[in-house]
């Protein structure tokens, strides 16, 4: 007797950056089987309007749920969560559905000198929901919040090959440098910044740029770990939780793109160890319908 496909969660960020939050996931839930969105043709979310990365939130909700069967859906990009989490979960009530929110719930339990630093993409820091997160926690520490404008596109385009991912890197580094001196001094003496919340997903990536500029002592806080759990707790409560073998090698994960394979190709490699072949290329319509979006499978 055939055994039943075991359905997969989904994962989508808006390019490669998501990456970090589903190396948690594989880590935390190994016997899963996941399906992984970069929404690289329509990036980057976090200088566009709420209202775009809301349709394209939907859009690919839509997608993974008629094209895959997706049991649960991990949104790995905070400006995504954002935008549209609310409405999401208005939109699709009997969907689990998991969120991203810069981590400074932890890093206030983490500080010792009472001033955390938080970089992230301008969609996310300037958003309301950031905006009562940190009025959550007032008295509890001070924050100094920075825009990295760009950043996030340099860290997707460094994982190109040739010139253009050396070029790429640079930019990567310059703009780490010039964000990371605008936020003031890092350190553990009192009146410095001695914990910095990477508020994109792309960001974990950039950590070898980053780590030269705060110093080995200042803790580096991102959101990975702490959302695999709850995406276990979610699983768990729902009676979804696959306890089984792990997932079969080869096929637990499945890789899309709206844009360049080969940059996701050249990620997935450097970043999660995983083939050339787990990733494809998707077609994702603004409009989302009730058919299938073609899937070309990247040779």
């Amino acid at each position: 007797m055939t055994s039943t496909p075991r359905r997969p969660i989904g994962v989508f960020d808006s390019g490669i950056g998501g990456l970090s939050v589903l190396r948690a996931l594989r880590a935390e839930l190994p016997h899963e089987r996941f399906v992984y969105l970069a929404d690289s043709g329509h990036a980057p979310y976090g200088e566009r309007g709420d209202a775009y990365v809301a349709a394209r939130t939907h859009a690919i909700t839509d997608y993974l749920q008629a094209a895959h069967g997706i049991k649960a859906l991990v949104v790995a990009c905070n400006t995504a969560t954002a935008a549209a989490i609310h409405e999401a979960r208005s939109r699709y009530p009997t969907l689990p559905l998991i969120g991203l929110e810069p981590a400074v719930k932890p890093a206030v339990a983490l500080t010792r000198t009472g001033r955390i630093g938080v970089i992230g993409t301008r969609g996310t820091l300037t958003s309301r929901k950031f905006e009562r997160l940190l009025a959550s926690l007032k008295g509890q520490a001070e924050f100094v919040v920075q825009p990295c404008d760009g950043l996030a596109h340099a860290i997707e385009r460094s994982t190109n090959q040739g010139p253009s991912a050396q070029q790429a890197a640079m930019e990567t580094e310059a703009l780490c440098a010039r964000y990371i001196g605008a936020m003031g001094v890092f350190g553990t003496q009192a009146g410095q910044i001695d914990t910095l919340v990477l508020g994109c997903t792309h960001y974990l990536f950039a950590e070898p740029a980053l780590r030269p500029l705060v110093g080995p002592q200042v803790r580096l806080v991102e959101t990975g770990v702490p959302v695999a759990r709850q995406t276990r707790r979610l699983l768990e409560t729902g009676a979804l939780l696959e306890n089984g073998a792990p997932a079969e090698p080869g096929g637990p994960v499945q890789l899309l793109s709206t844009g360049d394979v080969a940059q996701l190709q050249a990620a997935a490699r450097r970043w999660l160890d995983l083939p050339a072949s787990c990733c494809a290329a998707v077609s994702v319509p603004a409009m989302a319908d009730n058919s299938h979006p073609e899937v070309a499978v990247a040779q």
